[in-house]
């Protein structure tokens, strides 16, 4: 249990955080530096990392999974230019990070993680600091969340290889899709837009994320 003294110095770490990596790299959607400001990154680190919750690069969470850097996860909830009443589909839900944003930012969230033991932390800690709108569930995140679909917009947490087809497919008409798309060692952040049925593609940055896996759910 955190005392009062330390997460007052998490507080103050976050706000500078959220000045020297955020806003100073030129994010201006003041929805996205207000939730980034409101959620406590702490509290979705594994306790032995956390006087490095703060810092500008991913941190591992288990299960050879990270969570990604500030800065990218504030890059890629900008350029979905999300709207209060989007329905937002999250593919890795990793540490419940980017889900706990997005649930600050949006309606509702539908998040999926491969990992077991990563969707059950994630979860428990989401219903603990009271993010109500956000449902996990354990499964093949390539797959996606057919019969919740469509959804206006889908934040993808791991590199594909190519755009995935089947998420894709459950974009409403005009939705936006971000994701890493490429090899390990050489990827870029895409925002995808449905406009007409078809992909527009624009490509954002360079960037570096494990790989969405492909094959069976992993439950142990």
């Amino acid at each position: 249990m955190q005392v009062p003294f330390e997460r007052d110095a998490l507080d103050v770490q976050r706000a500078k955080m959220v000045q020297a990596q955020v806003e100073a790299r030129g994010i201006r959607d003041p929805r996205v530096l207000a939730a980034i400001r409101d959620v406590p990154r702490h509290d979705f680190v594994p306790e032995a990392l956390r006087d490095q919750s703060y810092e500008d690069h991913p941190l591992p969470i288990g299960a050879g999974q990270t969570i990604s850097q500030p800065y990218i996860v504030a890059v890629m909830l900008e350029h979905l230019a999300l709207q209060p009443t989007d329905r937002v589909l999250e593919i890795g839900t990793g540490s419940g990070y980017a889900t706990a944003l997005l649930s600050r930012m949006c309606a509702e969230v539908y998040s999926i993680e491969r990992h077991a033991e990563l969707a059950a932390v994630a979860e428990a800690t989401l219903a603990r600091l009271g993010y109500s709108n956000v449902k996990v569930r354990v499964g093949d995140g390539r797959l996606g969340w057919p019969e919740r679909a469509p959804f206006d917009a889908i934040l993808v947490s791991a590199a594909a290889s190519e755009m995935p087809s089947a998420l894709f497919a459950q974009l409403r008409a005009g939705g936006r899709m971000i994701v890493p798309v490429g090899p390990p060692a050489s990827q870029e952040l895409q925002l995808i837009r449905k406009i007409n049925g078809q992909p527009e593609v624009q490509v954002l940055e360079g960037c570096r994320f494990v790989p969405l896996v492909e094959g069976a759910v992993v439950t142990h």
